[in-house]
Parts: C-alpha cells; structure tokens; sequence
C-alpha cells in the first residue's frame, strides 16, 4: 500500500497531497506560492522593550523608558542624533527651523492647503507631497525642439508651467498645466494619425 505525505499550504489553506515516488514538492499545486521557508515577520524584543511596553499599557506615560531632564530650560530633542542620521531628509530639513518656527501650526496648513489643491504630487526626492506655489506663463524667449517625426516642436508657446514645492526638502518640480497638456496630447495625436 502507497504512503501518501501530506502538506497544507500556507498562502491558500489547501491541503496538498503528494506522491510518495514524487515527494514534495516546493511551490503550491493550486496557487504556485513558494512552499519552503514561507515567509514570515518575527520581531525580537529585548527584556527592557517588552517590560516598557507593559508599564506603559498599565501606567501611561509613566512607563516609557525616557526621562524629561530636571532643568525645564533645556529642550528636549524627539530623536537623538543616531536617529537623526536615519530620517528621511524631509524631517531633518524641517528640523533646522524648529527653534524659530511652529512646525506643528507649518503641518496643519500645509494639510489645508493640500486638501484644496486638484492635484497633489509627490517629491520625487523625499516623498512627500508638494503644494502649488504658482503659474508661469512661458512666452517667446522659450526655444522649442523641433522633431523631425512631428516636422516641428511638440509643443509651441505661449503655455503654462505649475510650480510645485516639496514641503519637506522644498525641492522644486514644474508640470504642463492641464489645458496644455491636452494640447499637446491633442498634437501629438493629430501628427500620428496623419502620418
């Protein structure tokens, strides 16, 4: 009589029967995932961390594991400066007007600002979101590359840029403002079908 070894997937629940001339095998009959050393998130705590978090279930702020200083005149930094050196840049930028600036009151209005833009992109550099500073209206002085497919420039002035500024690292992005866009798409289409 044939022994039968059986398995049950982790990804799909499936209970997977092999052939004992076969054996098993590594990847799910029926989902195709990985079978051997599923993958899994394991997070070590040391002592001092799980007994922290304990206290501060049970006791509130009296549980962390820092101490404000004696002296109130001090400030208190939030990361120290190992952390510091891990942040994305956006934090660390801002860090650098937090003596003479409100940066809580900088966040609430860059949110409101945001939540009246139509388009909120974000900075390639640092992630976060960018508000719109403006429009530039690019006129005559701008010179246009000419292709030889099209038989002249993909797009002609005058046409409008949106000026875009990170909040965070206050990098600086430009994008086609949209009735241009839609000229050029219209331009480009127009020059295809005519091709």
């Amino acid at each position: 009589m044939d022994h039968m070894e059986t398995t049950v997937c982790p990804w799909c629940q499936t209970e997977i029967v092999w052939d004992e001339e076969l054996g098993p095998e590594d990847e799910c009959p029926y989902c195709h995932n990985e079978l051997k050393g599923y993958r899994t998130l394991s997070i070590q705590l040391g002592a001092d961390e799980e007994e922290a978090d304990v206290d501060e279930e049970h006791e509130g702020i009296e549980g962390t594991d820092w101490e404000l200083p004696e002296d109130d005149d001090k400030a208190v930094p939030f990361w120290n400066q190992e952390d510091m050196q891990q942040l994305p840049p956006s934090i660390r930028t801002l860090d650098k007007y937090e003596d003479s600036h409100d940066l809580m009151n900088y966040e609430e209005t860059v949110e409101q600002i945001l939540d009246e833009q139509e388009e909120v992109p974000e900075c390639p550099k640092c992630r976060d979101y960018m508000v719109l500073a403006g429009t530039h209206q690019v006129g005559e002085q701008f010179k246009p590359a000419a292709f030889g497919v099209l038989q002249g420039p993909v797009l002609t002035p005058p046409f409008q840029v949106q000026m875009y500024i990170c909040t965070g690292c206050f990098h600086v992005e430009y994008n086609l403002a949209e009735e241009d866009r839609l000229r050029m798409v219209d331009h480009l289409s127009q020059e295809k079908k005519n091709s």
